[in-house]
């Protein structure tokens, strides 16, 4: 003791180099871990030892590992096997060894700090510790207490000098499948022992941080460029963090971070390690990767899905498709695309609704396929919701060279995503405490998640090696998605989502209705975004800008305002309806029931889309009145919108006269010239004339007083054109 005191005011009152020559030196410290085969765990323990230069010693590779596993009963007794018979070569009396587990620990901080620490324990061992005992809590009284602290020994972490560990193990005659743990902790509550071999436990976590037990002491502690795990309780800065026990998934969400995965200064700073770059390759050499495509219930947009599909940048001869088809209502899309274009991919296999199968049974043949391909090196998994507004999606996620990646798509407007940052302990969702910043573009990096959904590429080695069960999506109390990642995550890999790119979103598919002929022009509530990509003229976007406003007459203004699809979708769906008025003065559609200049038309609200209409009008239609209109505030309320059509031999012109609007649109729903001849509108108190109105395109004007206006003869063909009488 007398000693003690002496080389510790020795260091406090001496020259800091003098103090400096008291610590070990780095080259003494050894790391030894076992590791029967390279997990991702593995290679993250091996990523942070090599970014604070430890020399790490591997045992037990190419064994077969029988020490049981954290989930089943206590085991771990190989370890100490490997590390007995390793002790066994080494010689140097001052030598250290680290001994710690691998899968499930990262490093925190280099050797300097932990042989420092391990110096300031002023005993020969230290183990890590725990505030939960385990195996045997009838050994629990047989414990030392301590002042303050964790008071139970953890076998996952200790330090020490080689002669010291010798004794410890010397006494180890078990099995494989015995538990460390337990041995461990009978030598430590050994008072004879524990003073011979001089060990003591690390009950502060300044060394060891054991997460099993103590999740609400760790937090994560950003500073000057690098990550630490801080524990609340004790005020400590752990060296090694481990994932004991059932606490995988935290230490895969620290892992994000520490030591410097992810800074705030640097952002990601491994995102580009390990990379497999597809530049330098022939076409021909590229992975063949199969595309399984589910479509499991009524969903819109589909052939858009599928228009996106054939833009991916990827060679398509590089492809094999597996679509697997639930769902009747989508049939006639997925086999317009596969006539249209099938031919351009190495393989197509489909599966429709005559087979009946659920979503769990699809989704297993379809990696089956794969797995049964010697040539398949990916699986790339996509459900028909998945936009995918970035061609280059495939490239990246093949090139991030990962077991498991997906790419973050989010729903607009909400921070729903397909991936979950944390469980609940139901196994179900809860929000990561970085869930919020991943989502919104704040941290962007490449993610180690415990659940991905709706999008994701597999690694075909692993569905050949570790996921060679062929009903991974099966449960009888998880739905298919969560079945498939609860069994990636008992096998220890790791999935990872990357927001480092803007990949795309998924479609809401509540509401979906299936009564029209054209239901995507109903979505323009579920999914507004979508719905304006879909329906909404390119150039739009122009016009608030005064580069797509034309004014042909005065006070009359002439924009783009519908896709032709829009304007082909809307002419069909009327069509397709067929109800169209008969063109005389009386008209029980309206109030009134008397129309004084009748038109033969088809009303919104007789297809049921006056609440679309007005919700078109309100986003799309308003801003640019109240641009137009200085002043004028409008909250396009209408009592007639509907659809005209003119034909040579039923309807072709209209008498002049003034509309009951505040303003009016009128939009060119066929094109002049290809469908129709004739046709347009003539304002007569400025005697002027819109003869070749443009498909898509919206003519505004005042509906009374000013703009008294007449329809042109249509000479040819069939001429549609949407009217709304706006503010009436």
């Amino acid at each position: 003791m007398r000693l003690l005191c002496f080389l510790f005011f020795a260091c406090v009152f001496s020259p800091l180099t003098h103090c400096e020559e008291k610590r070990i030196p780095e080259e003494k410290l050894l790391v030894v871990t076992v590791a029967t085969k390279e997990t991702d765990g593995f290679r993250r323990f091996l990523r942070s030892a090599k970014h604070f230069n430890y020399t790490v010693k591997v045992l037990g590779r190419g064994e077969t590992w029988r020490g049981g596993d954290y989930m089943g009963p206590p085991g771990g007794g190989q370890k100490v096997r490997l590390l007995k018979e390793a002790l066994e070569e080494m010689k140097k009396k001052d030598k250290i060894i680290l001994f710690v587990d691998s899968y499930d620990v990262v490093f925190a901080s280099g050797p300097k700090e932990l042989l420092k620490k391990f110096q300031q324990a002023r005993h020969k061992v230290v183990f890590s510790s725990e505030s939960l005992i385990w195996p045997d809590r009838h050994l629990e009284d047989k414990h030392p207490h301590v002042r303050e602290g964790n008071r139970f020994l953890g076998s996952g972490g200790f330090i020490g000098y080689v002669p010291n560990i010798k004794e410890m193990v010397a006494d180890w005659t078990g099995e494989d499948s015995d538990s460390d743990q337990l041995f461990f902790t009978k030598t430590y509550i050994d008072s004879a022992k524990r003073k011979s071999i001089n060990i003591t436990l690390d009950s502060k976590c300044r060394l060891f941080q054991n997460l099993h037990g103590a999740l609400d002491e760790v937090v994560l502690k950003f500073e000057d460029g690098r990550v630490r795990a801080r524990n609340l309780l004790y005020d400590t800065l752990p060296v090694m963090i481990h994932g004991n026990g059932p606490t995988k998934l935290q230490i895969n969400y620290l892992g994000n971070y520490i030591p410097n995965t992810w800074t705030f200064e640097t952002g990601c700073t491994v995102c580009h390690e390990d990379l497999r770059p597809l530049t330098a390759l022939k076409e021909s050499e590229y992975p063949l990767v199969v595309i399984g495509i589910f479509i499991q219930q009524p969903t819109p947009f589909v052939t858009v899905f599928f228009e996106r599909l054939l833009k991916l940048q990827y060679p398509k001869n590089r492809l094999k498709l597996f679509i697997s088809n639930q769902e009747t209502h989508h049939e006639r899309q997925v086999s317009s695309f596969l006539q249209d274009h099938g031919k351009l991919y190495q393989d197509v296999k489909t599966i429709g609704p005559e087979k009946e199968l659920d979503g769990t049974e699809s989704r297993n043949l379809g990696f089956d396929m794969c797995r049964k391909d010697k040539d398949c090196d990916y699986f790339f998994s996509v459900d028909i919701e998945v936009v995918l507004k970035n061609e280059d999606t495939l490239k990246v996620l093949v090139e991030q060279n990962l077991p498991i990646v997906a790419p973050m798509i989010t729903r607009a407007g909400r921070l729903w995503s397909n991936f979950w940052g944390a469980l609940s302990a139901d196994g179900y969702y809860s929000r990561s405490e970085d869930y919020v910043d991943i989502v919104q573009g704040r941290r962007v990096g490449v993610w180690n998640v415990p659940y991905v959904s709706s999008v994701y590429l597999v690694e075909a080695g692993l569905l050949r090696t570790e996921l060679t069960d062929f009903d991974l999506f099966n449960s009888h109390i998880l739905d298919p998605d969560m079945a498939f990642c609860h069994n990636i995550r008992s096998k220890g890999i790791f999935m990872y989502v990357t927001n480092m790119h803007t990949f795309g979103r998924i479609l809401s598919t509540d509401n979906y209705k299936m009564g029209h002929l054209h239901n995507d022009l109903w979505q323009i509530f579920e999914n507004p975004v979508d719905w304006q990509e879909r329906y909404i003229h390119e150039n739009y976007t122009l016009i608030m800008k005064n580069q797509m406003v034309e004014t042909p007459c005065p006070d009359v203004y002439w924009f783009p305002i519908f896709s032709n699809i829009a304007c082909d979708h809307i002419v069909e769906e009327m069509e397709h309806f067929g109800k169209w008025s008969g063109g005389g003065n009386t008209d029980t559609r309206i109030q009134g029931g008397y129309e004084n200049v009748p038109t033969i038309d088809i009303h919104m609200n007789q297809i049921n889309f006056e609440k679309e209409w007005h919700k078109f009008l309100l986003e799309f239609i308003a801003p640019i009145t109240e641009k137009m209109f200085p002043g004028y505030y409008t909250k396009a309320q209408f009592d007639l919108a509907f659809v005209v059509r003119y034909k040579p031999d039923e309807q072709p012109s209209l008498r002049p006269h003034h509309d009951a609007s505040t303003f009016t649109i009128n939009v060119a729903l066929n094109q002049v010239g290809l469908d129709y001849q004739g046709g347009g509108c003539r304002f007569l108190r400025y005697d002027c004339s819109i003869e070749a109105p443009r498909k898509g395109w919206a003519l505004m004007h005042p509906g009374r007083l000013t703009h008294y206006h007449e329809g042109l003869p249509t000479t040819a063909g069939v001429r549609y054109i949407a009217v709304s009488f706006v503010d009436p």
